[in-house]
This record gives structure tokens, C-alpha cells and sequence, in this order.
């Protein structure tokens, strides 16, 4: 029989009956008079304790084997385990990686032969870069200078504050597991790292205003494939900035400069404006006074050549009849000549001043109110 009862006890029971301590070591323990423990005593206690668990009080060969038996078919039981389908079960056998598995019950030798890991492949994580919020998401948050300071591209500094949103890559789990050991600082570095470059290359001005979604875009591409190069198997699936202003010591002179610069362009605008006003008017009234100009020589062109025309018949008719063309033009001339001015009448044989009545201008005077009435009456009257 494999184990027997030497010593009459349990394996913490007392050796002879006067002991009273329950130390493994026995009266002559360590807490006894101090001299080493009797290794042969602790293994006829552990047999005695053995065989008091064990029903009948032995055990054969068969029994040990099926008992040996029993515990490698439980051991064997415990490498089942359950992926959940946010996870990803990594497999590894004697720490060496042998595959991935996707979500439902599954089995890997267990420990220590075997080891699954299961990271959560579809959680979104968020860094910050440049500041720190708080914990209750309410409130200020804390700036981190040494991270979000940077030199522009025109040599001027921006503080910039932004967010790195990742996930562990579906496709390549395992690489996130064994190659990075401090993701969150890894990822940091290089946000950091590439938003440093994108700024040196770019003018604050532009940083400022409107080119804020370009920079975040180009920051998660230089991300992607750094980490890619790597092997971190991360996604970065958004950088977005959350603040881009300059430095709170020269915050209040950048933005009066800007105020300036935003007043040219308004005056600068207006004026333009003006011009686009004024300048078609102008060019309008001087197409009117072309063209008034052109109408204007066509008429006295038009007017000569009617002169000339009319010269040149009343001289075809003056050579037919001379005498009679000069009375006629005489005749045609004093008339124009006297028709407009007050005419006195002189008898050419001396007898004085020729009396005749001007009938022109009495039909043109109006006849008086009152002579008018009385020569109404007379009329009546007769």
C-alpha cells in the first residue's frame, strides 16, 4: 500500500499527546526551540491526511489511474470558452499564436498549455491630444501645452487641440495583441506626431479658417499608415479637431489683426461694389453721348447736303432766267427782312408819311374787357 499511518494523526495533528500547537512543523518547528522541520514527519502526515480523505482508507493502482484520469478529462473540459460577437479569440498553444477564431462557443487547450485572449474588436476609443477633459464631461478642461503647441508652415505657433478616434483592426487582432505594448501611448505619439507635420506645412492663416477638415483628413491617412507600418493593428477611424487658435499670450493681438484684415477686405469689397456701379453708368452715358454725337453729325451732314442740293436747282434756275431768279430772290429776301419789324410807310413823291392800317397786329391784340361789353351792346342794341 502505497501510504501508511506512521505517526497516528492527521498531517497538522499532534505528535504524542502533548503538543498543543497545530503547526505543520511540529513541537520542534520553528516556533518551538527553533531547530529545522523533520521533512520525514510531514510525509507521514500528509499520507495520514490523504488516506483519511480517500473512502475505504486505500486506493489500488486502478483507483489512482481512473482518479488521474478523471482530473485530465476535467482539466481538458476547462479549454472551452465562449467569443462574444463584439470579440475576437486569439489562440495561442505553449505561447506561440496558432490562429483566430470568430464569435460563438469554442475550444483551445487550456492552461498552461494553451491561452486565448479576446479583445473587443468593435469598441470606439477616443485619445485626446493637446487637452484633457473631465471625467464628468462638464466643466473646463485642462490644456496640455507640450502637446498641443506647434509651428506653423509662415513660422508662427498654434495651439491646436484634437481627438484620435480607434478601434482594434477586425482583420488583424493578433498584431494589436503581441506588437504594441502601450497602444494608447503609441497612438498618441504618433497623432501627435503627424499633426506636427501637417501644420509645419501649412499657413496659420488657412489653419484657422478653412482648411481645419483637410488637416484632420490628412492627419488620420499619415496615422493609418504609419501605424499600419508598425503592425499595431489599429484603425483610426476619425480625427477631429476641437480647437485650433493662436497662443493665449498673443490671442487678443492675432484677433484685432484679423479684425483689421477682415475691415480691408469689407472696405476693399465695397469699393469694388462702387465700381461695378459707377463704372457701367459711365460707360453708358458716354455711349449716349457718342451716339448723340453721331446722330448729331448725321443731321447737319444731312442738312448741308440739302442746302447744297437746293443751291445747286436754285442756280439751275437762275441760268434759265437771271432777271427773273434775282427779282425773285430779292422779293423772297425782304420778305424774311421786313416780315419781323415795324414798317412806316414814305411816299417816294415827297407827300409825306403813308397812313394804312396794320390789320396783323390787330387780329394778334386782344380787345378790351370793357370795350368789349359796349360794343356787345351795340351790337344788341342794332
Amino acid at each position: 500500500m502505497p501510504w501508511s499511518n506512521q505517526s497516528g494523526g492527521g498531517p497538522w495533528g499532534q505528535r504524542g499527546g502533548s503538543g498543543g500547537g497545530k503547526s505543520p512543523w511540529g513541537s520542534g518547528g520553528p516556533s518551538g526551540n527553533g531547530a529545522p522541520p523533520d521533512l520525514e514527519e510531514i510525509l507521514r502526515r500528509g499520507q495520514d491526511r490523504l488516506k483519511d480523505i480517500i473512502p475505504g482508507g486505500s486506493m489500488g493502482g486502478k483507483g489512482l489511474v481512473a482518479l488521474l484520469l478523471g482530473a485530465i478529462v476535467i482539466w481538458l473540459l476547462t479549454g472551452f470558452y465562449t467569443v462574444r460577437p463584439n470579440e475576437v479569440g486569439i489562440n495561442m498553444l505553449l505561447g506561440r499564436f496558432t490562429g483566430t477564431s470568430g464569435e460563438g462557443l469554442r475550444y483551445n487547450l487550456p492552461y498552461p498549455l494553451g491561452r486565448v485572449i479576446k479583445p473587443n474588436v468593435t469598441e470606439q476609443q477616443r485619445i485626446e491630444v493637446g487637452y484633457r477633459s473631465t471625467p464628468s464631461g462638464q466643466g473646463r478642461a485642462r490644456d496640455v501645452l507640450e502637446e498641443s503647441l506647434m509651428l506653423t508652415g509662415d513660422e508662427n505657433i498654434v495651439d491646436i487641440d484634437f481627438d484620435v478616434v480607434w478601434q482594434v483592426n477586425p482583420a488583424r487582432p493578433q498584431d494589436f495583441v503581441f506588437n504594441l505594448q502601450n497602444p494608447e501611448g503609441t497612438i498618441k505619439a504618433v497623432g501627435e506626431s503627424a499633426m506636427r507635420e501637417v501644420i509645419g506645412r501649412r499657413q496659420i492663416q488657412n489653419i484657422l479658417t478653412t482648411e481645419q477638415a483637410s488637416v484632420a483628413q490628412e492627419v488620420r491617412q499619415i496615422m493609418q499608415s504609419t501605424l499600419d507600418a508598425y503592425g499595431a493593428g489599429v484603425l483610426v477611424n476619425v480625427v477631429q479637431l476641437q480647437a485650433a487658435q493662436p497662443p493665449a499670450e498673443v490671442r487678443q493681438a492675432f484677433f484685432d489683426v484679423n479684425a483689421a484684415q477682415q475691415d480691408a477686405v469689407r472696405v476693399q469689397n465695397e469699393a469694388e461694389t462702387f465700381a461695378s456701379q459707377v463704372v457701367p453708368k459711365a460707360r453708358g452715358e458716354a455711349a449716349q453721348t457718342v451716339q448723340q454725337a453721331e446722330a448729331y453729325r448725321e443731321q447737319a451732314t444731312a442738312d448741308a447736303s440739302g442746302q447744297a442740293a437746293r443751291f445747286s436747282q436754285i442756280y439751275a434756275a437762275y441760268k434759265q432766267a437771271p432777271a427773273v431768279s434775282r427779282e425773285r430772290m430779292f422779293l423772297e429776301t425782304m420778305e424774311r427782312v421786313m416780315s419781323g419789324v415795324e414798317k412806316v410807310i414814305i411816299d417816294q413823291n415827297g407827300q409825306g408819311v403813308v397812313p394804312y392800317l396794320p390789320l396783323t397786329q390787330l387780329q394778334r391784340q386782344p380787345a378790351p374787357q370793357g370795350q368789349g361789353a359796349a360794343s356787345g351792346q351795340q351790337g344788341a342794341t342794332r
